[in-house]
């Protein structure tokens, strides 16, 4: 079992203990679709899966939060933001968009000449470690600049 998922299950336990119905629902629907994912793949879990389930999860939370927004419901909207924030705790550190602007750059260097190609060499050394979206908006503007 991942260490993440590890944290994610002995924080659960504390949350239920002390009484936190919504911290423990969050955290046993993240549990119950990391171990979907293992079920589906036949394989144990590892961090980097935890990390891009919980991106994923995180991200379709920030859908409803603008559609709940759009519909004039804040009440769930608020729900959906304090989830965003449980989640957010076992996330690694971003990467620093420096970083990813250098390695863009010598990836244009190295030949990496369109958006396809360049985001394969970023995704490659940023995976988990910094926002899809991040990333592109990156390479496209170093594509622009180069």
């Amino acid at each position: 079992m991942s260490e993440i998922a590890q944290r994610l299950r002995a924080d659960q336990v504390t949350a239920r203990k002390a009484g936190d119905k919504d911290r423990t629902l969050v955290l046993g629907t993240v549990l119950a679709a990391l171990k979907y994912r293992e079920l589906d793949s036949s394989k144990p879990i590892e961090d980097a899966d935890a990390i891009d389930l919980l991106r994923k999860q995180i991200k379709q939370r920030l859908d409803s939060v603008d559609q709940y927004r759009k519909g004039e419901r804040e009440d769930l909207a608020t729900k959906e933001e304090f989830e965003i924030g449980v989640l957010r705790n076992y996330l690694p550190p971003e990467a620093d968009p420096e970083a990813i602007r250098a390695a863009a750059r010598d990836a244009i260097a190295a030949g990496a000449t369109d958006v396809g190609k360049l985001m394969g060499v970023l995704m490659g050394q940023f995976k988990g470690k910094a926002d899809g979206k991040v990333i592109n908006q990156i390479a496209r503007e170093a594509l622009q600049q180069g």
